[in-house]
């Protein structure tokens, strides 16, 4: 599906955001959720985006460019609690900024570890999202770890807990075994933005 992507830039402030030249897709999600995995596992190149061990690795709005008419961009996490105060405002100022900005959005992915229970922070995310009026998928990351059957029982959880339409894409995926690329793929092709402008 994807003839090139490459690594555009690491945007910390504002002021340093790329011209709205393309149509965009946001991933969101908690620190060590799995963003930068599923990036690397959506375009099959191993170091597309920097994999770390250490949650709260992303610290800027990682750009970048697919097929030459597309900004992926990867969001810093949230949820982090051993991030200093000081550093979790300035990325909530980043990331809310970029995302109220009047930017051609296409799409968000929010990113959540499957084994986990959608807390405050999660629920709040949600909300925030919803009062963007932009389409939004979930993503339900790391189903390698769980059987079939405590996969489907967690899924079963977001939908009670986040309460949220069937219109809503709720996708299992795993970074490591592919599960739910296929499917993924094909939400992203619906959205028939994947051509060079």
């Amino acid at each position: 599906m994807f003839q090139k992507v490459g690594f555009l830039k690491s945007v910390y402030d504002l002021e340093e955001l790329p011209p709205p030249k393309y149509p965009e897709i946001a991933l969101l999600g908690r620190s060590n959720a799995g963003k930068s995995s599923l990036i690397n596992t959506l375009f099959q190149q191993r170091r597309l985006a920097r994999v770390s061990s250490t949650p709260g690795f992303t610290q800027a709005l990682n750009f970048y460019l697919v097929d030459g008419g597309l900004y992926l961009v990867d969001l810093p996490g949230y949820g982090f609690a051993k991030v200093p105060r000081e550093r979790q405002i300035k990325w909530q100022a980043l990331v809310e900024g970029y995302l109220k900005s009047p930017r051609d959005f296409r799409l968000f992915l929010l990113i959540f570890d499957i084994r986990r229970t959608p807390d405050k922070l999660d629920k709040a995310l949600i909300t925030f999202v919803k009062s963007l009026k932009v389409p939004f998928a979930l993503i339900l990351n790391k189903t390698d770890t769980l059987t079939r059957n405590e996969a489907e029982n967690q899924r079963k959880v977001y939908e009670a807990e986040l309460k949220l339409p069937p219109s809503i894409p709720m996708l299992p995926f795993s970074c490591k075994d592919g599960n739910g690329k296929d499917r993924l793929i094909k939400l992203l092709k619906e959205l028939d933005i994947f051509s060079p402008v």
